[in-house]
């Protein structure tokens, strides 16, 4: 499978001010996929701008024609799974059946405690997600949904007519444990990995290859388990969190190696931040499209 190049929109400035040209711009550089993140606010921009993300994305539908669109990741911190599949539905159909759910187990950051609520344990945090994709999985498919479970409840919960894309939208599911591992074998078509966090201030590159390599060969045994080729789930790397940090963005050359490197690993798309000045995601925006429109052609 060739691989593909997307990116990762924040939702931190107006849609008039620099946020649809920014979604526009993606689909005119090729991008395969624009997603966005699915926070109530998150780390340093806590204390400025940021936007909901299914109403942006459903702005972005109206503005594109063909770029896929999605959430990397949404969590159970504040959504359910009734109310989250009934926009889901709504925005697969304005946007002509061109989204990716990303969806994993969140953590403790503003999101986690926003409500009102104390933050939730790792293992609580597991536990809720596999009670909420397969639940999330029926909505989307299923005309009327009944359930009782442990942390989620549905009573005729109704989604006529169901997706535009059959039989629903894609998953693709975040997860390095065995738990969120075996969700994404079972229920994903897609997997996604940021890498392993405990490397990111101390690592090398090379070190974070290896753990990509391990991740993956994990993922190979839950898809095993249950009888699903992983060559069926697309990999996706969120670029960003590994220790190579922004250096891939420095340049066509230094991006076409490291993606090369991942490629070699069974990863089939890349994803890499939009660049976003004075913030850990600041790079030079020229380089960011040479890349977009170049480097893909280098790697085939």
């Amino acid at each position: 499978m060739s691989l593909r190049l997307s990116t990762v929109i924040l939702p931190y400035r107006r849609w008039n001010e620099g946020g649809r040209s920014a979604w526009t711009r993606a689909e005119q550089l090729g991008f395969h996929t624009a997603y966005t993140y699915d926070h109530l606010s998150w780390r340093s921009f806590r204390d400025g701008p940021w936007f909901g993300a299914i109403p942006t994305l459903t702005a972005a539908a109206a503005a594109t024609e063909r770029l896929r669109l999605g959430t990397l990741v949404t969590s159970p911190n504040f959504r359910h799974p009734v109310t989250l599949a009934k926009e889901l539905i709504s925005l697969d159909d304005i946007s002509g059946g061109r989204i990716t759910l990303g969806i994993g187990a969140g953590g403790t950051g503003f999101d986690a405690t926003a409500l009102g609520q104390e933050p939730w344990s790792p293992r609580e945090r597991a536990d809720r997600l596999a009670e909420f994709v397969p639940l999330l999985d029926r909505l989307l498919i299923e005309d009327a949904v009944s359930h009782e479970g442990r942390f989620y409840s549905a009573d005729e919960a109704r989604n006529i007519p169901g997706c535009v894309q059959r039989p629903r939208l894609p998953f693709a599911i975040a997860a390095t444990g065995p738990r969120g591992l075996k969700l994404a074998a079972r229920h994903g078509q897609a997997w996604v990995t940021t890498g392993d966090p405990k490397l990111y201030e101390t690592g090398t590159p090379e070190q974070s290859v290896e753990a990509l390599r391990g991740q993956i060969a994990k993922l190979t045994e839950a898809c095993d388990a249950t009888g699903r080729d992983v060559a069926d789930l697309d990999k996706i790397l969120l670029t960003g969190f590994t220790p190579d940090r922004g250096r891939p963005l420095e340049s066509l050359d230094a991006f076409v190696d490291f993606a090369g490197r991942h490629r070699e690993l069974g990863f089939t798309e890349i994803v890499i931040h939009w660049p976003i000045p004075d913030s850990d995601f600041a790079a030079d925006q020229k380089v960011f499209e040479r890349i977009a429109m170049e480097a893909l052609a280098q790697l085939r």
